[in-house]
């Protein structure tokens, strides 16, 4: 049972690492990058961006999160380490509503919405519809980091914990 709670645990926070790193990395240069651009050209790169992140590298991480998680959490209390297994458990729930319910439920429907304007030719016009979508959805996009970047400490929290607990 250890080799596999430990690859499950590696794996695991690995995972919690990738999705809270990608959250993050939207909000210190992606975001504020297509903020300084064109608005215009913000529109059609943010619509090439949401089409390209579908993708079979992106999957595991933004998917499989939650169930590694939680496979480890089981692993954790099956092999007696219940302090772990608590971590990793609670590190699942914080990740599956904070980061991928939040994200299908408020940003993807975001996203979709946008895919489906075409970025006008002019400035002004372009530069509403922009300012619009950007503030609300960095502001999800914030809130999402945030609970993946809990969830990634308690994941941390659940390592830590399966040094310290001796099974019984």
């Amino acid at each position: 049972m250890k080799p596999f709670l430990t690859i499950s645990a590696f794996a695991a926070t690995t995972l919690t690492a990738a999705i809270f790193g990608f959250f993050y990395a939207w909000i210190c240069s992606t975001m504020w990058g297509l903020d300084a651009a064109d608005p215009r050209v913000a529109i059609q790169a943010m619509q090439a961006m949401n089409t390209s992140v579908r993708n079979i590298v992106f999957a595991p991480a933004f998917f499989g999160t939650p169930f590694a998680l939680l496979l480890t959490g089981i692993l954790a209390w099956r092999g007696q380490r219940q302090k772990s297994a608590l971590f990793f458990g609670a590190a699942a729930v914080v990740y599956f509503f904070g980061g991928l319910l939040l994200t299908a439920n408020i940003n993807v429907p975001m996203n979709r919405a946008l895919g489906e304007i075409t970025a006008p030719d002019d400035l002004q016009q372009a530069k509403t519809i922009w300012l619009a979508y950007s503030g609300d959805w960095q502001f999800w996009n914030i809130t999402r980091t945030l609970a993946t970047g809990a969830a990634f400490l308690l994941a941390l929290g659940g390592i830590f914990r399966l040094g310290q607990d001796k099974p019984a």
